[in-house]
Parts: structure tokens; C-alpha cells; sequence
């Protein structure tokens, strides 16, 4: 028999073969508790693979269930990408700044259309800087009011839509969550308190960019007799004498400026500065048809997609316009500065966006501009006063202006001044800028696809009309040239001007520029208005 240390040997070089090999000394109750252990392992990671294998196939599903979730509130709804991480839709910065305009949210409010808050498009084009060989003698400023809640009749009709929502929806998917909950509160009519602050930058800056002018003038100021525009201007009378007092060079014994001129938009009534006395033109409804046809093309999907979202409810495509006129409105009112993004931003895409931008564009365009037999028409009238005005004659027309007020030698109507200032409605500009050829080189406006404003000739309703926007009609002495030169910018960018020779920083000779206003020194089509001006 072999020796007890020879056995021990031969057991240990066995269980080094395998676990499966116990030596024969163990007794049997550490053999077991052995079998045990190894039982228990074997469970435990036949466990493990389980629980792995079950959130494998749940994270699957999830992410299907995300990605179609996604798909159905369309994942590139746009939201402003300048802003932090998790607060893109409230600006750590101020958003509207004298120079500069609106310019929080990225692109965004420059896709508002006409519901634009004013921002500066100095970039778009030539300098617009005055050379330092000229000295300016003249400057024209066209304003229209700052940013307004929606009119009454609007309101009304938001009011109802929502409620409408929160009568109907059974839920509230993805970015429609704080419908549920939102209780319509804008004003009426008025200006923001954020539209107010824009006119009082507006301006600061007038005052600054013309000082060599403003320190030693006092301007001729009209408006149009509107609640928000007359209010607009005595804003931009407070921000103007505001830097005039801090001006140490500026000449502080002379008035104070103020609005000279209030001109009544009472229907009927002539008034350069608004659009009241064309009957033919007043029952036009192109602008309202374009709008109409434009908004049939994109609205479906968008009220497609929202219904998904809001399931119980029915969109219309003026419902559609409607939430998306929500987004400038509630973003200029919720906040005294205009840096909260309202959340019905987030309910439409970037490309969405681009889409409203046009069909606003649209409106305008066909309601007041070329695309309107009579659009232009409406402007001829303060075209007539603007030559009056630069030629220091008295004013020749026979469509928009006051005659009473206008009268050759008027205190409320003088033509010597250097600085002129006039305040009015988008609706108001739009014919003068067109009356004028601003945008003689835009072929018209398609009712089928997106037209930029570079390819339009610089038009579009948030380049052109803004809240707070502003044209200035400059004229200047170069070196020893006795004939001023004229350039216009419209929201600081430099007016490309149709019918004169231009030279490189975009400027015609003063002549030259009223010879080329023909159409409104000719009166426009005025002959079709079929109405006995007064």
C-alpha cells in the first residue's frame, strides 16, 4: 500500500487537473458546501445574462419608441442655437441694442416677417458709413412704429383658437405641452414695453449717426395720428434729446425737438403717411388672395403634424398662420426686453419658419407693393413731399397730400429744414419704398416657392417693415462738387437706386435722383382710383 504522503501527492496533482477532483481527506460536508458554491455561481451568472440580454432588447425598444416619437413631432423643430445648452430659449445677454437691432435666437426673429423686431442690415451690401470727404446736409428719417400686441380683432381670434385647443385636445405631445396650460393675456393694439425701448434706441441712434447735423438742427417732425405711432415718435424724440443733452458739443439754447404735424387717418382723409383715399385700391383684395393661396400650399403638413401632436383637435390653415403669428407676439410681450423665446417657437422648423417669412412677404407685396396695379400709387404722395423737401420747392402733386397742410409757406410745412422725421404703419412704407423703385430689379413674387430677399432685390416684409423700422434718404457734399449727393438705406442697408447712374457707395446726384422719380412726379396710376381727392 502506498503511504499517506505518496496518497496526498497524488491527490493534488489531480486537482490541479480540475475543479471536478476533490481529494479524498476533505470530508463529505466541505465536498457539499463546495458543490453548493459552485451551484450558486453558475445561477448567478445565468442570472446576469438574463438581466443583460432583457436590457439590451429594452433599450431597443426604447430607442425605436424615441425614434418614431421623434419622427412624429419632426425632431428638427427649430429653436435658437446662440444660447446655452438647456436655456436656448431665454438670452443671458440683451437682446436689442442701439446699433444693432434685435439680435438674440439666431436667425429666427429675422424669419417673423413683418413681426420682425427691427435689426440692422449694415452687412448686407456697401458701406454705408459717409465718407470723410463729405459733409451732410440733408437727412430724411421714415420710421415705423416699435413693437405692438396684435390688433383687438386678432386677439379675439388667437383667444378663440386656444381655447378651441384646450376644448378639444385629449393630449399634448412633445412641444405642445404648454398649451395645456397657457392662458392668453397679450394687450391690444399698443406698443410693448419692449417696443417702446426700440423707438427710444432708435433714437440714440438717429441722433449719433447724423450729429454732425443733429447738434446744431432741430428736426420737422410729423406723424401719422395712429396712438402707437404717435407715441413712437415722441420715444424717438426722447432717445434723440436724451444723447443731445449728453452731447457737449451739441448746441443746447435751441427747441426742443417735438412732433409739429399730427395727420389724420380717418378714412378719407389725405394723408401721405397711410393709405385712405383710393377706393379702388381700399377694395382690393390681392394681398389677402396671395396670402390665402400661399398659406393653402404650406399650412396642410404643418396642421398634420400638429394634429398628431394634439390629438382631438382640427387646424385650418389660417389656425396654423395663427400659432405661428403666437411666436413673435408672445416673445415680444412676455418680457419687458424681449429675451424669452415664447414656446410656440418650438412648435414649427427652421424651414417652417423661412415659409412664414415669405407668405408675410407676400402680403405685402401683392396688398401694398408691385405686385398691386395700385400699390405703389399710394406712396406717390410722400415721394412728392420728399422732393419738395430736397429740392427746397414747393410740393407738386395732385393724389395724397393735404393740401391745407402742404400749402406753399405752411408752418406745417417747411421746406428749409435740414433734418425731417415721419413716423407711420408698415402698410405706409411698403408704397413708398416701391413708389420710389427700391425694388424695381425683383422679378414678381411666385405664390409657388420661397424667393430670398437677395434674389428679390432686397425685398422681404423683415427687411423691409420690421417693428421700428427705419429708412433714412441722406444727401451730402463731396470735396468741391456743388451738387449733393442722395443715397437711401432702409435698416441701415444701402439702397441699390433704379433710374441714375450710381457711383461704388451706392449714390446718384441729387438731380438725377428726382428725374428718376417719374413715376411719382407723374402721379402714379392715381387716374384709377376713380376718387375726387380733396
Amino acid at each position: 500500500m502506498a503511504s499517506l504522503d505518496e496518497k496526498r501527492k497524488k491527490d493534488e496533482e489531480q486537482s490541479l487537473l480540475g475543479d471536478s477532483l476533490e481529494p479524498e481527506y476533505h470530508d463529505v460536508q466541505f465536498l457539499q458546501g463546495k458543490m453548493r458554491l459552485r451551484v450558486i455561481r453558475r445561477l448567478a451568472l445565468l442570472l446576469t445574462l438574463v438581466l443583460l440580454a432583457a436590457g439590451y432588447a429594452l433599450i431597443g425598444c426604447l430607442e425605436d419608441s424615441y425614434g418614431a416619437a421623434m419622427k412624429d413631432e419632426d425632431s428638427t423643430a427649430f429653436f435658437a442655437s446662440d444660447e446655452s445648452p438647456g436655456h436656448a430659449n431665454r438670452a443671458t445677454h440683451p437682446c436689442d441694442t442701439v446699433n444693432g437691432g434685435y439680435q438674440c435666437f439666431s436667425e429666427l426673429p429675422h424669419r417673423w416677417g413683418q413681426y420682425s423686431p427691427f435689426y440692422s442690415l449694415a452687412h448686407e451690401g456697401v458701406s454705408n458709413e459717409v465718407p470723410q470727404e463729405c459733409k451732410l446736409t440733408f437727412v430724411q428719417v421714415l420710421s415705423r412704429h416699435g413693437a405692438r400686441y396684435p390688433t383687438a380683432s386678432k386677439g379675439k381670434k388667437y383667444t378663440s383658437l386656444i381655447q378651441a385647443i384646450q376644448a378639444n385636445a385629449t393630449a399634448y405631445r412633445g412641444q405642445t405641452g404648454f398649451l395645456h396650460s397657457y392662458n392668453y393675456t397679450l394687450g391690444s393694439d399698443d406698443l410693448t414695453s419692449f417696443g417702446q425701448d426700440e423707438m427710444v434706441n432708435s433714437g440714440i441712434k438717429f441722433y449719433q449717426r447724423y450729429a454732425s447735423l443733429t447738434r446744431n438742427h432741430v428736426p420737422f417732425i410729423r406723424s401719422s395720428d395712429s396712438s402707437r405711432v404717435v407715441a413712437s415718435g415722441e420715444l424717438f424724440i426722447r432717445g434723440y434729446e436724451d444723447s443731445k443733452l449728453q452731447d457737449s458739443a451739441a448746441d443746447h439754447d435751441q427747441a426742443t425737438a417735438a412732433i409739429s404735424v399730427l395727420i389724420s387717418e380717418e378714412p378719407g382723409a389725405n394723408n401721405t403717411l397711410n393709405h385712405n383715399t383710393c377706393a379702388a385700391f381700399e377694395a382690393n383684395k390681392r394681398g389677402d388672395q396671395a396670402s390665402s393661396q400661399y398659406a393653402a400650399l404650406i399650412a396642410p403638413p404643418i396642421a398634420k403634424r400638429l394634429q398628431h401632436s394634439l390629438p382631438g383637435v382640427r387646424l385650418s390653415d389660417n389656425d396654423v398662420i395663427s400659432l405661428m403669428d403666437m411666436c413673435p407676439y408672445d416673445t415680444i410681450a412676455s418680457t419687458k426686453d424681449a429675451t424669452h423665446l415664447s414656446p410656440f417657437c418650438s412648435l414649427f422648423t427652421e424651414a417652417e419658419w423661412s415659409q412664414y417669412n415669405y407668405l408675410q412677404s407676400l402680403g405685402k407685396y401683392y396688398g401694398y407693393g408691385a405686385g398691386n396695379p395700385l400699390g405703389p400709387t399710394q406712396g406717390v404722395g410722400f415721394i412728392n413731399e420728399l422732393i419738395a423737401r430736397m429740392t427746397q420747392t414747393p410740393v407738386n402733386d395732385h393724389t395724397t397730400i393735404n393740401r391745407t397742410l402742404d400749402a406753399p409757406g405752411a408752418d406745417t410745412f417747411p421746406v428749409d429744414r435740414a433734418i425731417y422725421a415721419d413716423f407711420t404703419h408698415d402698410n405706409g412704407m411698403i408704397p413708398i419704398f416701391f413708389a420710389m423703385g427700391l425694388y424695381n430689379g425683383s422679378v414678381p413674387l411666385p405664390l409657388d416657392r420661397i424667393v430670398s430677399a437677395a434674389e428679390a432685390d432686397g425685398y422681404s416684409a423683415s427687411w423691409a417693415v420690421p417693428f421700428a423700422a427705419r429708412a433714412y434718404v441722406e444727401m451730402m457734399l463731396c470735396g468741391r462738387e456743388t451738387e449733393p449727393l442722395v443715397r437711401v438705406l432702409v435698416n441701415d442697408r444701402v439702397a441699390p437706386l433704379k433710374g441714375c447712374q450710381v457711383d461704388r457707395l451706392g449714390r446718384c446726384r441729387r438731380d438725377d435722383f428726382v428725374n428718376a422719380l417719374s413715376f411719382a412726379r407723374d402721379g402714379g396710376e392715381w387716374s384709377s382710383c376713380a376718387v375726387t381727392s380733396n
